[in-house]
């Protein structure tokens, strides 16, 4: 049986699966002090968010991490799942970055010292969105069996 990763993506996911899933085991831990600055950073970009308490937001977010980095970790997960779920959960810290008053130089996307703990996450956004467009790509393009005929198509580079 062969998994659905291919050699190209088992660094990235690693990387960022090992990051994600020690973020949410963090969270898992995290007192009522550090559960309200998160909510609260959270419900002024998101503020549907507010109708959460804060523990609970966190108690989310560590399950929601802690799923995320496990789905990077296991190669039983196709890369354009796992990858597709990161590039969602990426986007949301995109949207923390982009929002957040402070977070930015006047005018600029440049991080100010205090906006670059989430302006790093756009490498994730990157590793992300690059497992699905490779996959999708592949998908389009790769080799695959034509209909009833048995034999396989060439794939977009060999022609």
């Amino acid at each position: 049986m062969r998994l659905p990763v291919e050699a190209r993506h088992v660094a990235p996911r690693l990387a960022t699966g090992a990051f994600i899933l020690n973020s949410g085991l963090v969270k898992r831990k995290a007192d009522e002090e550090t559960a309200a600055q998160l909510h609260g950073m959270a419900t002024m970009t998101y503020p549907f968010l507010g109708k959460l308490s804060p523990s609970a937001f966190v108690r989310l977010l560590s399950a929601g991490e802690i799923t995320l980095g496990a789905a990077l970790l296991l190669p039983v997960v196709p890369t354009v799942v796992a990858g597709a779920g990161l590039t969602a959960f990426s986007a949301g810290l995109l949207g923390l970055y982009l929002r957040t008053p402070g977070m930015r130089q006047e005018g600029s996307l440049r991080p100010t010292q205090q906006g670059t703990a989430l302006a790093k996450d756009a490498w994730m956004f990157g590793i992300g969105l690059g497992f699905v467009t490779d996959e999708i790509a592949r998908g389009s393009c790769g080799s695959r069996r034509s209909r009833g005929s048995g034999r396989k198509r060439r794939s977009c580079r060999s022609r």
